[in-house]
């Protein structure tokens, strides 16, 4: 891009300083230094003006947006994996290229679902509480704090994609047997390694299993995928851990049966209508019925960075006329 005019790049959150450091030094790049979500108005000047917008998941970019963007708008490069922030569809009919930021968060993300995998059944959170309340521990007990093991218990991914692959693989060292329900069946040596079942049923799989991991994308086709029927075929004994997208299980329905103990318990990093969390979890929380997060499933330093790099790279194959690598196009009907 040398010799040629720098293009705007209008960043809408706040992002690790070396990335912002980055983005000046090869783009006019506009940063939001409060990071405070921008307003819709705000979003809309945003458009108006940028050749390239970089949003984040917090950001709704709709249709009503895209069609006021001015005509050098050419690239939303938005900072995230999922893209259910942003009319894909929309933007590709005004010919804005859309890319995300793949593959840097699977490891993450993975962690904090082992993580949520491990709270729950073993009561992590209720332990450290009684240890944060001064005084209240009396010492061991062998019949104290009990939870469940879960070496030998029966883990069904919903969604082996990337990120559930590498659930697997941790969940696979801790003893769990892998089973997986996904669009297509991942190929032969993947199954052979990870010794994961395949079910092409959901509601059969759902019925079976002890503990449920969701890792599927937001899409219209998995709104509520979990559903109250669905959710209904789970043994009380079973946990549901989520950290791909709230809306993908039927939130009110998962309350109900917490409260009323048709399951065990869940751990929860994502949520239906975020950033509000129903009160009805937050009690369920005190209660050690959950363990509830602030969607920190992939908060960490290297992959913050590892996503920022990855729309620098966007950026500039795009500036450079070429086709970026992560673009991402309309989903078939």
């Amino acid at each position: 891009m040398v010799g040629r005019k720098k293009p705007l790049v209008v960043i809408t959150r706040k992002l690790p300083d070396q990335v912002e450091t980055r983005m000046r030094e090869l783009f006019d790049a506009r940063l939001n230094v409060d990071d405070r979500p921008m307003s819709q108005p705000e979003l809309v000047a945003a458009v108006k003006e940028a050749d390239v917008l970089v949003p984040t998941i917090t950001d709704r970019i709709d249709a009503a947006l895209i069609a006021q963007a001015g005509e050098q708008l050419r690239l939303i490069a938005n900072y995230g994996n999922g893209v259910d922030n942003i009319d894909v569809t929309a933007a590709a009919e005004k010919g804005i290229t859309i890319t995300n930021t793949p593959n840097v968060l699977n490891e993450d993300t993975a962690d904090m679902t082992m993580a949520l995998m491990l709270a729950v059944p073993r009561r992590l959170t209720e332990g450290a509480a009684v240890l944060a309340d001064n005084g209240k521990w009396a010492g061991w007990s062998p019949t104290w704090m009990l939870g469940h093991r879960i070496w030998g218990k029966r883990l069904g991914i919903v969604g082996m994609g990337r990120i559930g692959t590498a659930v697997a693989r941790r969940a696979k060292a801790f003893g769990l047997s892998i089973h997986y329900h996904n669009r297509h069946r991942v190929a032969p040596m993947i199954e052979d390694d990870l010794e994961a079942t395949y079910w092409d049923s959901l509601d059969q799989m759902l019925a079976r299993m002890d503990i449920i991991s969701i890792n599927c994308p937001s899409t219209p086709a998995t709104f509520h995928l979990l559903s109250a029927r669905r959710l209904a075929l789970l043994h009380p004994s079973a946990y549901i851990v989520n950290t791909a997208r709230g809306d993908v299980v039927d939130e009110d329905a998962l309350i109900g049966m917490l409260e009323s103990g048709k399951l065990a318990g869940a751990g929860l990093d994502v949520f239906e209508h975020e950033p509000a969390v129903n009160p009805k979890l937050v009690r369920l929380a005190s209660q050690g019925k959950v363990v509830i997060l602030p969607h920190m499933g992939s908060a960490t330093i290297e992959g913050r960075i590892d996503m920022g790099e990855k729309v620098i790279i966007n950026i500039r194959t795009l500036f450079d006329g070429h086709r970026p690598p992560d673009r991402v196009l309309p989903r078939k009907a």
